[in-house]
């Protein structure tokens, strides 16, 4: 490994000559496969090569690209996959591959939305040239590829795939995975593991939900008693250190750290140390005989921040400032979901400012107009989550949200709310719970729920939860974001997350409620789920995924399969060829 490009390329720039950049994905299955599919792929004669023991990556100076040269030739020379099924390719009698050579046109550019994640990899047959290139316009980019490469490594010894040519770029900017962890806890290591895996999909934005009603496990330096008071206990925090290794963790990996503290709604937990601000405390979420409309909140536990209490906007400051302190992302995610009506009718002064003709928009409206502005002056884009506009009981005029300095995240009614934000001029992430929800199709986890007890026979209906069935990664792999969009609506979907909301996980199933279903997703997301035909390629997709969901087991992640292995080792078996009848 070094710094230095030594090796000629004078090969593999004509050899990229040869492809152009306007090849579309092939159809064809080759024998060694790459998740998420690149945009361009091209290797007419599929042929491998021995990867040289002493193989080298040789880069440009860059802090972030040298860790992830290290790590690869690490992950090179040692990983040795075992392919499910054996690539029919005999090794040629020639010289072994000696090394990767990067190039990056602007090593400088930082990792922010919409940063260039394009490369270009030409790997010649050793013949012609025992080097092979990755060109990239960022480092960001060349992290890409070296991931790339690394997927085209196998066996033991290790060899290459080579005789190809990728180009390979993002169809969205923003790709992504939503972790919950107030609900239950997951710990840094837990984190960092998450990450790792995002990268190696080529996901590019961990939405880190921090806090929740449930608990408030980040230690913030100006309001340190939120977590003291909030968090469930004292192993359960995420202090300043903490983060930062996060962050730099995502740094490293090409992952960017966007944090959420919901709010004004979901702030029960911030009543222990601040209870003249919330709402509706230690009241019981869902008053004992009262129908579905009755709810105090929409679980449990019960809180919301008031926006008629002078000391709300102090505290709510402090925590803007020191989040933006200790994260730098340019992205910072306000919440404004699910503000509950009964809530806000309980407090008094609430009452008060009613019975005066007030209404519960207009105090929502106070709140995003006394902090969306201090938010935006800490240099940051804020995401709310899609009630705070469309949301039918409370919510707040667009005139109030600034289309340049506000996205809006859509989690309800599929396409529909993604054309509705879209039509109103926002950028949108999509995160549909129909489609990308991942907790969902577990059952119902509040207890003494008479719905399971039924007579044998009974319709269950989702069984409880609200958002079942579970989402498989076939109904993820299907799903476009863009769906009903005319081309300017579409250009304005940024991208999607996947999300996992913490009820009913934690650490213990963290791995398997996310793999490879994000994966699923990840692809649809770099390069789309359709063949240069416009056919849906979820079927095509079943074998490359089972082959990519092995490898991330051998790299340490447990994901969870999608079919058994007889019938990987037995390939078309397991398909069917009825023509679907929907009951």
């Amino acid at each position: 490994m070094g710094n230095g490009i030594r090796s000629p390329i004078s090969f593999l720039i004509l050899l990229a000559l040869v492809f152009p950049l306007t090849l579309q994905i092939s159809a064809v299955n080759y024998p060694i496969n790459v998740w998420p599919k690149p945009t361009t792929f091209s290797w007419p004669k599929p042929q491998i090569a021995l990867l040289s023991p002493k193989f080298e990556i040789h880069f440009p100076s860059n802090p972030y690209l040298h860790g992830a040269a290290k790590r690869y030739s690490q992950l090179l020379i040692q990983e040795q996959y075992h392919p499910l099924v054996a690539p029919p390719l005999n090794l040629p009698d020639s010289p072994a591959l000696q090394s990767l050579i990067i190039t990056v046109t602007d090593k400088s550019a930082q990792l922010t939305h919409d940063v260039d994640e394009s490369y270009t990899l030409v790997i010649p047959s050793p013949s012609q040239s025992t080097a092979a290139a990755i060109s990239a316009q960022t480092i960001w980019g060349a992290m890409r590829g070296l991931e790339t490469f690394s997927q085209l490594v196998y066996g033991k010894p290790s060899r290459v795939a080579c005789d190809l040519y990728i180009y390979d770029e993002p169809l969205f900017p923003h790709r992504g995975v939503m972790l919950d962890t107030s609900r239950n806890f997951y710990g840094v290591a837990d984190l960092l593991r998450l990450i790792k895996a995002m990268s190696m999909n080529k996901l590019n934005v961990l939405h880190w939900h921090i806090t929740d009603s449930q608990s408030f496990p980040l230690v913030l330096p100006s309001e340190p008693e939120l977590a003291e008071k909030g968090a469930y206990g004292e192993v359960m925090k995420y202090s300043p250190e903490d983060v930062k290794n996060v962050v730099e963790f995502g740094m490293e990996y090409g992952v960017r750290i966007v944090p959420e503290i919901d709010m004004p709604g979901h702030t029960a937990s911030w009543a222990e140390a601040h209870p003249d601000i919330v709402a509706c405390t230690n009241m019981f979420w869902w008053p004992a005989g009262a129908d579905l409309s009755s709810r105090i909140a929409h679980e449990p536990a019960t809180g919301q921040l008031n926006p008629l209490a002078s000391n709300t906007y102090k505290v709510v400051q402090n925590i803007i400032k020191d989040v933006a302190t200790m994260f730098p992302d340019s992205f910072f995610h306000g919440g404004a979901d699910e503000v509950t009506t009964n809530c806000w009718k309980s407090d008094k002064s609430i009452q008060a400012f009613l019975a005066k003709n007030g209404t519960l928009s207009q105090l929502l409206e106070m709140f995003i107009t006394s902090t969306l502005p201090y938010v935006i002056s800490q240099n940051r884009t804020v995401v709310y989550w899609e009630d705070v506009l469309l949301d039918a009981n409370v919510s707040v005029a667009a005139s109030l949200l600034p289309q340049e300095n506000v996205i809006l995240q859509t989690w309800n009614n599929g396409p529909n709310n993604t054309k509705k934000l879209a039509q109103a001029g926002y950028r949108v992430i999509v995160s549909s719970a129909e489609f990308y929800y991942l907790d969902c199709g577990h059952g119902g986890w509040v207890g003494n729920d008479s719905r399971y007890n039924q007579p044998p026979g009974t319709d269950l209906g989702k069984g409880g939860s609200w958002c079942g069935p579970f989402k498989t990664w076939q109904t993820i792999y299907n799903y476009d974001i863009t769906y009903g969009l005319n081309e300017d609506e579409a250009k304005l979907v940024i991208g999607g997350e996947v999300a996992l909301w913490s009820e009913q996980a934690d650490p213990t199933v963290m791995d398997p409620r996310i793999w490879p279903r994000a994966s699923a997703m990840a692809e649809t997301l770099w390069s789309g789920n359709r063949d240069e035909t416009g056919m849906k390629r979820y079927a095509e997709a079943t074998d490359r995924l089972n082959e990519w969901r092995n490898r991330m087991v051998t790299r340490g992640i447990g994901a969870e399969p999608i079919q058994p292995l007889w019938c990987i080792r037995n390939p078309g078996m397991c398909n069917t060829v009825q023509p679907y009848v929907p009951n």
